[in-house]
C-alpha cells in the first residue's frame, strides 16, 4: 500500500530569483489530469474533509502556510505545508482535513483524474469502513 510523503522539489536559483519544478514520474508520481488551487481562505476555516476512492493527490503550498492532518487510516498525523519547494503527495483513500491558512496563502493542487464526484468519500464512517476493507485484502 503506497502512502503519503512529501517530495522536496528541485530548486534552481540565480540573480533572476528562484524558480521550482516537478515533473511528472520524477517529481509526481502519477500522470496529472486536473489542476486547481485554494486561496483567500477565511480565518477559521476548514478545506478538504475527504477522501478520494480513486483519485492521487500532490499539494503544494505555493504562497503562506496551512496545516494538514492527514489520516490513511493506519496513522494520523499533522504535516505543516509552508514552502513551494514541497510537494504533499496523497495515495487514494487517505483523509485529509486542512486548516490553519495563513493570509495570503495559494494551495495548488495536482489531481491524477478529471473532478467526479461518485470519487469522493465525504463521510469519515464510511471512509473507515473503506479503509478496513483496503487493509483486510491487502493483508491476504
Amino acid at each position: 500500500m503506497m502512502s503519503y510523503r512529501l517530495i522536496e522539489l528541485p530548486l534552481r536559483s540565480d540573480k533572476r530569483g528562484n524558480l521550482v519544478f516537478a515533473q511528472q514520474g520524477d517529481h509526481i508520481p502519477f500522470p496529472v489530469k486536473r489542476i486547481f488551487f485554494i486561496y483567500d481562505v477565511p480565518e477559521g476555516a476548514t478545506r478538504a474533509g475527504h477522501a478520494h476512492r480513486t483519485q492521487h493527490q500532490c499539494l503544494i503550498l505555493l504562497s503562506g502556510s496551512c496545516l494538514v492532518k492527514i489520516d490513511d487510516s493506519a496513522r494520523r498525523l499533522q504535516v505543516v505545508l509552508d514552502s513551494p519547494r514541497t510537494a504533499l503527495y496523497v495515495p487514494p483513500l487517505t483523509w485529509l482535513d486542512i486548516d490553519g491558512f495563513s493570509a495570503g496563502s495559494i494551495c495548488l493542487v495536482l489531481t491524477s483524474d478529471v473532478y467526479d464526484a461518485a470519487d469522493y468519500v465525504r463521510d469519515y464512517a464510511e471512509y473507515a469502513h473503506l479503509a478496513a476493507m483496503r487493509r483486510d485484502t491487502s493483508a491476504t
